[in-house]
């Protein structure tokens, strides 16, 4: 069974699955979603949690740099509370605080290009919440 880590944004999602070990996290793809109108990508989600045998999820929960929670961070709350309803799995919240901005540096210093960097951004970010996650369990 592997763990599904998502970041979630107004646009788009990025997901990443963990090895069947729980060790490690790689990106599988990104999602398009559209907030406004109320299209979050549930479908092509549970396709990826039947296909994988997902048995708990990841949810990037983006705090303040206080610790409070603010528009964001209630939009991420809300989609975990869905997913949870939807697929009856257990559901993580994690705190993402700078996982963008890691994910946007690891990939300046591989020298990604900026087009390219925009395609996967998403999808490196839920690597590097899920992979933060793993590691808090061992």
């Amino acid at each position: 069974m592997r763990t599904m880590g998502l970041d979630v944004g107004s646009k788009t999602v990025g997901v990443a699955l963990s090895d069947a070990l729980g060790w490690t996290a790689q990106g599988l793809e990104t999602i398009k979603i559209n907030e406004e109108e109320k299209e979050f990508g549930f479908e092509q989600l549970g396709k990826i949690i039947k296909e994988h045998e997902v048995s708990k999820i990841v949810v990037g929960l983006p705090k303040n740099m206080n610790g409070t929670i603010g528009p964001r961070g209630e939009a991420s709350q809300y989609f975990a509370n869905e997913l949870e309803r939807l697929f009856g799995l257990p559901v993580v919240l994690w705190d993402e605080r700078l996982s963008t901005i890691a994910a946007e540096r690891v990939l300046l210093e591989a020298d990604v290009s900026r087009k390219k960097r925009k395609k996967v951004i998403d999808k490196m970010a839920a690597v590097m919440i899920l992979q933060g996650f793993l590691d808090s369990q061992i």
